[in-house]
């Protein structure tokens, strides 16, 4: 029964279109909600895109907050919610203070993330030695709740705010009380950075 769920799950999020599987984000420091419905207390299952150890516990904290709104959460279920977690930073040091782990995981990751191989330490900076202005490091976060059976798009937030990789995971908490406080509404509103 769970492979023919997962199958169909599967079958779903491949029949979404392109356009919505990757919404247009709000400027830096603010969220958007899309609540084409409220999301519904169907069973939810909270699915990430990447595996690291902070998405890991980010998603843990989306789970609890759905579970305090009433809607059963597990592995399976009527509804997915797609969940990205993305860190980036482009400035000139690369870890912004937070430092990186053996193995060329980021600062952000903590011991319980799975290996990665390491990866080129290449610069970003402008042809010709000018240097341009360095945007400051950002973790992004993306939610969309998609139902099974039809593959519709439900709900959507995706909030950014700069944050250093020491700080990354707080960031995230913050931002992720800050969609759970009002998700039942359309809106475009602070993020909720810690400073």
């Amino acid at each position: 029964m769970r492979i023919a769920t997962s199958l169909m799950a599967l079958l779903a999020l491949g029949a979404v279109p392109a356009q919505a599987q990757v919404p247009s984000g709000p400027k830096l420091g603010q969220l958007e909600v899309k609540a084409y419905q409220a999301i519904p207390k169907a069973k939810t299952a909270v699915q990430l895109t990447s595996d690291t150890a902070m998405a890991r516990n980010l998603r843990r904290q989306v789970m609890v907050r759905l579970a305090r709104r009433g809607n059963e959460v597990g592995f399976s279920g009527g509804n997915v919610m797609r969940m990205d977690v993305s860190y980036f930073d482009f400035s000139a040091g690369g870890s912004g203070g937070g430092g990186a782990t053996i193995g060329g995981n980021p600062g952000y990751d903590g011991p319980g993330a799975n290996p990665r191989p390491e990866l080129p330490r290449n610069k970003f900076e402008q042809r010709g030695g000018l240097s341009g202005g360095v945007s400051s490091p950002t973790l992004r976060i993306v939610l969309t709740l998609y139902a099974v059976d039809t593959g519709k798009v439900l709900w959507a937030a995706t909030t950014s705010c700069p944050t250093f990789s020491g700080a990354a995971e707080n960031a995230g908490l913050a931002m992720i009380d800050t969609i759970f406080d009002q998700a039942d509404k359309n809106r475009i509103a602070d993020a909720g950075c810690p400073l």
